[in-house]
């Protein structure tokens, strides 16, 4: 079996309380040929020392220290310092199974470039996970074993952000961590997605992914809504924009609205369509809101649908399934 050298990246900041079981975890891997370059950013707690400690007792550990600000900062200190031929991350208060690099490591060697090793992940909290959480977990983990996840990348980030690796030279050519655009794991994706990566399929629990509720993805601003819709409709207009389809928004809620502006600051036309006879008729920034049923009269249309409800939004794939219309081709659903 080949052993080529795996690079670990981890930014890390203020996990005193779960940073030792994380890098046990890493020191118990059944493959064992790795680096882990693991960025202190500017923590205020006793993290570093912490970190510093197993350091020094294994020399595979290269301890750094932010010199930016921020994951991205930290992200891009760390893959230079890196020298594995493989890079893969993971969170400082994360715990890895101990087959983890190895079922990485095995895929990506047995499907080769421009491919991306991923695994299932499982949620955990000493309080219990939540609902949204769960259903998360387990929409990723369906999409992970089909190797489909880009199939609904529009609706969520569709790769587990410490629990992918890919090969060294394709992370370089997808420029990961350019720009400082967050939520920068959902950037990642679309990367990939761009770059045409083909997802391994895996049916392996590999990652326990911690919950709790000063986690950097529930408290900071980066990964707020509003920049989770506005990547979204980036990396929709980059790249499955078909200027030769007329545009349409699905709802006229938060998400709705977020877009249309975005739409109209761009100077980029557009119907909007919505279900709220409160809203039907009324003029919003500019745009009449026309019925659900005005869509068969728009000619060649390309939908982006922010209806969130399940029930619905079933109804509106069958019915678009009666059109003979194509996921993202001529629909995507951002939530």
């Amino acid at each position: 079996m080949q052993t080529p050298l795996v690079s670990i990246l981890i930014p890390f900041k203020n996990t005193e309380a779960y940073i030792e079981a994380c890098l046990v975890s890493i020191l118990n891997q059944t493959y064992t040929n790795w680096e882990l370059i693991i960025v202190d950013d500017r923590s205020s707690d006793s993290s570093f020392n912490i970190v510093k400690k197993f350091a020094k007792n294994d020399e595979r550990i290269i301890l750094l220290k932010n010199q930016g600000v921020g994951i991205i900062d930290a992200l891009q200190l760390a893959f230079k310092h890196s020298k594995g031929i493989f890079i893969t991350r993971m969170d400082s208060d994360d715990i890895m199974h101990t087959n983890k690099l190895e079922v990485l490591i095995n895929n990506l060697l047995k499907h080769g470039k421009q491919h991306i090793a991923i695994g299932l992940v499982n949620y955990f909290s000493k309080d219990g996970i939540k609902e949204g959480y769960k259903n998360y977990e387990i929409w990723l983990n369906n999409l992970t074993k089909t190797g489909h996840n880009y199939s609904e990348i529009y609706k969520e980030c569709v790769i587990p952000s410490p629990s992918w690796m890919i090969h060294r030279n394709d992370l370089i050519t997808c420029d990961a961590f350019n720009p400082n655009r967050y939520p920068e794991d959902y950037d990642l994706a679309f990367r990939f997605y761009k770059h045409h990566f083909k997802c391994i399929p895996c049916d392996t629990i590999i990652h326990d992914w911690r919950d709790y509720s000063s986690r950097t993805s529930r408290t900071h601003e980066h990964y707020a809504e509003n920049h989770f819709i506005d990547i979204k409709l980036h990396y929709f207009l980059e790249l499955d924009r078909n200027p030769n389809k007329s545009l349409v928004i699905w709802g006229a809620g938060n998400k709705g609205k977020i877009i249309a502006k975005t739409l109209i600051k761009k100077d980029i036309p557009f119907e909007w369509i919505c279900d709220n006879p409160k809203k039907i008729g009324r003029d919003i920034y500019g745009k009449i809101l026309k019925p659900f049923n005005f869509l068969k009269d728009i000619k060649n249309p390309q939908s982006i649908i922010t209806v969130a409800n399940k029930e619905a939004q079933i109804e509106i794939k069958n019915y678009m399934n009666t059109l003979n219309m194509k996921n993202i081709y001529d629909f995507v659903f951002f939530c």
